[in-house]
């Protein structure tokens, strides 16, 4: 992003992640009492009114309990849900707005605001972040120096979030990282890899991990504050974005097209060929470029940049996965420069496109089809009773109909009444021939006037050359 903006507004975006005005200590002690009905002297033994952090939706206070653990507590604004409502729905019109646009066919506006408030109702319920962060910390048990803070349930509400206490450095500090003693490219990569394994892995990811959200213990293990935010991909999503990547990173534009269009890409086969070419020239730009240059943001973005001159649709999930991934590289690019996303990436997705083929996996997708086809075996008998009963009361008809009918049937028609108007014009020469011929003979056997019967045969010649023009005016106007 620093790229891209100038250092002002960078700096301005940067206070945002962390930073904003806190609300006043009387409203905290007020919400956390009405959410607990208890004093909130009951609650913790001691709560300092000072906030550590304050952001948009909520602020955090350093806390002890009563068991003398240190705690952070996150409290939510007070009325943030009225707040929130009304910018969704000013949100909401605009994207129907925009989908009745030429924008509108390309993207899929109202999935992306209903994706938005998906995201935003969630990070309102403090009880969802909580288990977002059991299900983390479950998945984190795979990874060395991985953790996020463990929730105290017994203090925690809607609106109220207790968990462990936190002391760790801020990412964003790198003079405090190098005066620990920590290695910054060390730490970047278990950043890359965790981001990497959320998302291919284990399909449940923290789609929030700007600087302001990650910090470091001592030890070097990265802590995941926030888990508000959160993106979930289905097996088949992982296998497909797997493949996209690893695609991208064996050079080959056929893999990421089919895997853009196995992620339910809209597109039309009539496009399909155009859509291969520019992905191909993507795919040729980065072949010459080592790997370690490639930038996941870059190479995201002009995927969406080729999908929108290819008049595509592309599924609305897709666009969190890329905030995500532009994230961890801008994160990366501060923390160690020469580390790059998309290298740490590429084993990673190459493993779980082996495993895509395990035997294990391919038992799982026997059974899977089995299944679909025990359904259809259950409905076959009733579809067929019902098909049976409408053939029987004769209110059964297959409609059938052929690309470009129009133009065949018109193309039918022309031949169809050229045939009949020559056959007619045949027939109407064989009876003419027959006149001429016929008084030829009279003419000759019978005495009739040599005059007449030039006269005769003038009318018939006059007779015959009008109906060759008409068959050829007929000729030339069929073809048009």
């Amino acid at each position: 992003m620093s790229k891209r903006l100038p250092d002002g507004v960078v700096k301005e975006l940067k206070k945002l992640q962390d930073s904003v005005p806190p609300f006043p200590f009387p409203q905290v002690r007020t919400l956390i009492e009405s959410e607990f009905h208890d004093s909130l002297e009951h609650i913790y033994q001691e709560f300092d009114p000072e906030p550590i952090a304050a952001a948009s939706v909520s602020q955090v206070h350093r806390a002890t309990l009563f068991s003398g653990v240190q705690v952070a507590v996150k409290v939510q604004r007070p009325e943030i849900e009225d707040t929130i409502d009304l910018d969704l729905d000013i949100m909401k019109s605009m994207a129907h707005f925009i989908d009745h646009t030429k924008y509108g066919k390309l993207y899929d506006f109202n999935g992306m605001v209903e994706d938005f408030e998906s995201a935003i109702k969630a990070e309102l319920n403090f009880m969802e972040e909580g288990e977002n962060a059991d299900t983390f910390l479950h998945h984190f048990q795979r990874d060395e120096g991985i953790t996020v803070p463990k929730v105290k349930w017994i203090y925690t509400t809607k609106r109220v979030l207790t968990m462990e206490y936190s002391d760790g450095l801020k990412i964003s500090d790198l003079e405090e990282l190098d005066r620990a003693g920590l290695d910054r490219r060390k730490i970047g990569e278990r950043i890359a890899t965790s981001i990497c394994n959320q998302i291919l892995r284990d399909g449940f990811f923290h789609a929030d991990p700007h600087p302001g959200n990650i910090q470091v213990l001592p030890d070097g293990t990265v802590v995941f504050l926030d888990t508000g935010m959160v993106g979930r991909l289905d097996e088949t999503r992982r296998e497909m974005i797997s493949r996209f990547f690893v695609g991208v990173t064996s050079k080959d534009s056929g893999m990421v097209v089919r895997s853009l269009v196995d992620m339910d890409v809209t597109v039309d086969q009539k496009d399909m060929k155009n859509f291969e070419k520019d992905v191909d020239t993507i795919v040729a730009k980065y072949l010459t470029m080592p790997m370690d240059k490639i930038r996941i943001d870059d190479l995201i973005r002009e995927v969406f940049h080729t999908v929108y001159l290819n008049h595509i649709k592309i599924p609305h999930e897709f666009t969190l996965l890329a905030k995500t991934l532009a994230t961890l590289q801008g994160v990366l690019e501060k923390l160690a420069p020469d580390l790059n996303a998309i290298s740490i990436t590429e084993p990673i997705a190459k493993k779980l496109v082996y495993q895509s083929f395990s035997l294990r996996k391919v038992k799982k997708q026997v059974r899977k089809e089995i299944w679909r086809f025990q359904g259809m075996l259950h409905e076959f008998p009733a579809v067929m009773q019902n098909i049976l009963h409408r053939i029987g009361e004769q209110d059964f008809s297959v409609p059938i109909e052929i690309k470009g009918g129009d133009s065949l049937q018109k193309q039918l028609s022309r031949i169809t009444n050229r045939i009949s108007l020559s056959v007619i014009m045949l027939a109407l020469s064989i009876v003419l021939a027959g006149i001429l011929i016929s008084f030829g003979l009279i003419a000759g056997n019978s005495g009739v006037t040599i005059p007449f019967a030039l006269n005769i045969l003038k009318t018939g010649l006059i007779v015959s050359v009008l109906f060759l023009l008409i068959i050829i005016l007929f000729l030339i106007r069929s073809y048009r």
